[in-house]
């Protein structure tokens, strides 16, 4: 098993989670500044888009910095040999790990039959974990799954994983079927850590078959509140990893935050928010859509006198300039 940067990692470590127009370099780039992660994903990428119309259309999605590394790319697709190509690519661009998307739920990837579709096809799974091995050379390759599709399935699906050899596997702890809507089932999380173990020592982790050598780290994932959740979860399930999606909405220096919360002035807030405009306007020009933008409104301005009306201003507007203005006429 060829582990990369995993193996070097202090544990218990954190990630920033892929997110869809969320995790590009605009928004690590804010991130990098407030406090980092000890491994940060890109937002996950499309391979059969990428095999189609040519990696240079998906640039602003696959760029990063130096200052990022460890740095993963994430991909996702239904099909090998697409995931070869982007494996060999991930390679030519230097980035230091591979990861497969296979928990996203949403209809239009589930449609080609990936990302959380193929927790109902694990022979098509390791196909595409094998594939992506083949074109990785040196990258290490990890998955990103939930705890089942309609039910509670890890017994039977995470198995099939762990026997392909993966550097790390990040385990969302709900179904597909739950999405966000009830609380994560941690305990779940702590039994696959344990099944883990058993797979390094080749022990049967089912009959007929056997888990995965000697490395397989395993990352919690699902409504983490804080650093010092963090490491409680870390600990009372034996995890490797943490991985935090939405947390960091909440609170941009969620990385950095200790055992207490600071509460942030609305410069700081409202700077940070500018910053992250700029880093956009300087990534994107006009490739993507201004409106992506107002996903983060509420990131920033909220918790002090004034930030919803500001907000709801700000979701009226209809560029960049405009929010300049906006916020320009609100500081004075």
């Amino acid at each position: 098993m060829n582990n990369g940067f995993w193996g070097k990692l202090d544990k218990p470590f954190t990630i920033l989670a892929p997110m869809a127009n969320v995790t590009d370099w605009a928004f690590r780039k804010i991130v990098l500044e407030t406090g980092r992660p000890d491994v940060f994903y890109t937002e996950f990428i499309s391979c059969d888009g990428i095999c189609a119309i040519g990696s240079e259309k998906f640039k602003g999605e696959l760029y990063f910095k130096e200052n990022e590394r460890p740095i993963v790319v994430q991909f996702f697709t239904a099909n090998p040999e697409h995931m070869r190509k982007c494996a060999e690519l991930a390679v030519k661009m230097g980035f230091d790990g591979i990861d497969i998307n296979m928990g996203c739920p949403d209809k239009s990837v589930e449609k080609q039959g990936a990302g959380a579709s193929l927790i109902k096809n694990p022979k098509l799974a390791k196909e595409i974990i094998k594939a992506a091995k083949d074109g990785a050379g040196s990258l290490p390759v990890s998955v990103k799954t939930r705890l089942g599709y309609n039910k509670i399935e890890a017994d039977e699906w995470i198995p099939h994983l762990l026997e392909s050899d993966i550097a790390a596997l990040t385990v969302h702890a709900r179904t597909r079927k739950e999405m966000s809507s009830v609380p994560p089932h941690w305990d779940e999380l702590g039994k696959i850590s344990e099944m883990a173990k058993g797979s390094h020592l080749r022990q049967p982790v089912r009959p007929g078959g056997f888990g995965g050598q000697a490395g397989t780290l395993i990352i919690g994932n699902g409504d983490v509140k804080d650093m010092a959740d963090v490491r409680q979860k870390a600990n009372d399930y034996k995890l490797d990893g943490i991985m935090v999606g939405r947390g960091i909405f909440n609170d941009p220096w969620f990385f950095s935050s200790g055992t207490e919360h600071l509460e942030r002035t609305p410069k700081e807030r409202i700077g940070l928010m500018m910053k992250h405009i700029d880093n956009f306007e300087k990534l994107w020009s006009k490739d993507k859509n201004f409106d992506t933008l107002k996903r983060f409104f509420k990131v920033y301005i909220n918790g002090y006198s004034g930030a919803k009306e500001l907000r709801a201003k700000l979701m009226e507007t209809k560029s960049i300039d405009e929010v300049r203005d906006m916020v320009n006429i609100f500081v004075d």
